[in-house]
């Protein structure tokens, strides 16, 4: 399974991914690129670091069709069969979509379906909530919505603030986006509606 990874950040989870695939936790897996939708991106220069091709193509003074076409002509060329979105912040178009129907990955920093969007760890604490967490789940053409493919819980400890939060949450991400993606690459599931099932 050719893996195109797309970042916009630090991309500390396509580091854990990509840790993973060397230390052979995802078996039949290789990372092809990772691309940064940002020129400064430090993702970029972790992936160069690892042997990766990082390649920034930047959506500034384009309009979202073309900048689209770029990624898909790159992830095409590097004959990529499945993306993984390790803190990309912009929505894909429907488009881009349907080029990798069920065949694109995210990860969020919350229980899913509760705090989709921006400021998850934010909402969390405003809302009061007990436990938070994290969620790997397939990209549809809503907002954090796809099926869901794993979670991880954290507890919210009374004295978190969004910092510590969002730090413990990182942690338990690193982990469980590797198993997700491990589970996709073995093929060992199947997607029943909205569920995604172990084989």
């Amino acid at each position: 399974m050719n893996l195109g990874i797309l970042i916009s950040g630090r991309g500390s989870n396509m580091v854990a991914l990509a840790d993973a695939v060397r230390a052979g936790s995802i078996p039949g897996a290789e990372i092809r690129v990772v691309i940064s939708d940002k020129m400064n991106a430090a993702g970029l220069q972790a992936a160069a670091e690892r042997g990766i091709i990082s390649i920034a193509i930047e959506r500034r003074g384009r309009t979202r069709e073309e900048h689209e076409r770029e990624i898909l002509s790159v992830l095409k060329a590097r004959e990529v069969n499945l993306i993984c979105l390790a803190g990309y912040m912009r929505l894909l178009s429907c488009d881009f979509i349907e080029a990798y129907r069920g065949r694109i990955l995210n990860i969020h920093p919350s229980l899913l379906p509760a705090f989709p969007g921006m400021d998850a760890q934010r909402q969390a604490l405003e809302h009061g909530v007990k436990f938070s967490g994290c969620t790997v789940h397939f990209v549809d053409e809503n907002l954090d919505a796809g099926p869901i493919i794993e979670q991880r819980i954290v507890p919210v400890h009374d004295d978190d603030t969004v910092e510590t939060l969002s730090a413990r949450i990182l942690v338990e991400e690193h982990k469980t986006y590797a198993e997700a993606l491990a589970l996709v690459v073995s093929g060992k599931y199947e997607t029943v509606g909205r569920r995604v099932i172990r084989k």
